[in-house]
């Protein structure tokens, strides 16, 4: 079996390079992609490489950052035009092989075996790939080049800005074993917890390990990382035309200020449940439970979901599930930053089971056709004059709410 040439390529300080593009002065400079503090999205999105120098990270606040480096330049961000830059960079490497699979706005896994008698081999067409970045963008990328997903991201990480690395069958050992365990594709900081109470603390720890132990310990997921650290990982890159699967619908407002009260988690809850819902119903799907994010101004998360008695894509009963697991799990005296709701358990609407409760009568099922149409009629009604053009009277009179209704964290 011909072995397999993976490119990982990785847009570096994606967001902060965008915003450099015509703007030499920004590269001069310790600078960060921010929302805006005003309205408490005083957060760091993105920052160049100079600003990382000062310690400074994604998702701290503006004040802390601006702590680490008082002349650390701020700017907006403008998430339409890395959108169309993700896709333009796309376009590139799809001249060289339909293979690309983006992972995230910024990244995406090229599998170029079937290219090399064109275009040369993995490390030529990897350093091609970095001066046409250049050339064609004024952006830089990170290429890890190996004979698997998981360590072509891997090398991608090794060297920043502007590298190519190299990890192959010979020498995944002798580069990647000695690497923290947490360096590795889906090790994430809970997963790197519990394999530090097994004293793995390297991925040459993790490849040594019984698979049955950490299956044990971390279900499915660790049997398939102990594999994947031994260099066991035959995923496919899929081709770009191939949509994942969603498996989710949701979103997250961080407010302009802190929910205090029923009525601001009644206002918050219910601006969230008519995005989600709407959103389901443009994607053709009915979600069979929900979920509910809450975060409090010192950052403690907590999440909960429940079932629902029938699949839905109506937004008023989103909203009702919500707002009784908030009563469930949080105390209405308890200041909240953010709120998120989320739809799973997705069917397609065409397909998507309607189970009748026992209790249900003829007119439960008139009540929820109505309302039904009457939410579809705010979909056209946006879709034709804007998102904002009409909602309910106490989201729209609420003062909780920027101008900017969610923050998105840049991947690095």
């Amino acid at each position: 079996m011909t072995e397999r040439t993976i490119l990982h390529c990785d847009l570096n300080s994606f967001y902060a390079s965008v915003e450099s593009i015509g703007k030499p002065e920004l590269k001069k400079v310790p600078m960060a992609v921010c929302g805006s503090p005003e309205n408490r999205h005083g957060i760091i999105l993105a920052k160049n490489e100079l600003a990382k120098g000062f310690g400074i990270k994604t998702a701290e606040t503006v004040w802390q950052a601006k702590k680490k480096c008082p002349e650390l330049v701020l700017v907006p961000p403008h998430h339409d035009r890395y959108s169309e830059i993700s896709k333009a960079v796309n376009a590139v490497y799809l001249e060289y092989t339909d293979l690309v699979e983006p992972f995230g706005i910024d990244e995406s896994w090229l599998d170029v075996g079937g290219s090399r008698e064109l275009f040369g081999d993995g490390v030529t067409i990897a350093n091609e790939l970095r001066e046409r970045m250049k050339r064609e963008f004024d952006l830089t990328i990170s290429v890890g080049v190996s004979f698997c997903k998981v360590f072509a991201k891997l090398g991608s990480d090794l060297k920043k800005p502007d590298a190519t690395s190299v990890i192959s069958r010979e020498n995944f050992k002798e580069v990647a074993w000695r690497l923290p365990a947490s360096d590795m594709l889906f090790v994430g900081k809970r997963t790197a917890e519990t394999l530090l109470r097994f004293n793995i603390k390297t991925i040459g720890d993790l490849a040594a390990a019984s698979p049955e132990m950490l299956e044990h310990a971390l279900g499915k997921m660790g049997r398939q990382i102990c594999e994947y650290a031994r260099g066991d990982d035959r995923s496919p890159v899929r081709r770009y035309d191939e949509q994942e699967e969603i498996k989710s619908i949701g979103n997250s407002i961080t407010f302009r200020r802190d929910l205090v009260g029923e009525a601001d988690l009644r206002a918050g809850l219910l601006r969230l449940s008519d995005q989600v819902a709407g959103r389901l119903r443009k994607h053709g799907f009915k979600c069979g439970s929900v979920q509910v994010q809450i975060r409090s101004p010192e950052f403690k998360n907590i999440t909960r979901q429940r079932r629902l008695e029938r699949p839905t894509d109506i937004g008023k009963e989103l909203y009702d599930a919500a707002l009784e697991l908030v009563r469930e799990n949080w105390s209405d005296k308890a200041p909240v930053r953010l709120l998120g709701l989320t739809g799973m358990a997705l069917e397609k609407t065409d397909s998507a089971a309607e189970q009748i409760s026992l209790f249900s009568t003829p007119d439960d099922t008139l009540e929820r056709e109505k309302r039904s149409k009457l939410e579809q009629t705010l979909d056209e009604i946006r879709a034709k004059f804007g998102g904002d053009s009409i909602g309910y009277g106490s989201v729209q009179a609420s003062d909780i709410f920027g101008e900017e209704r969610s923050e998105e964290i840049a991947p690095e």
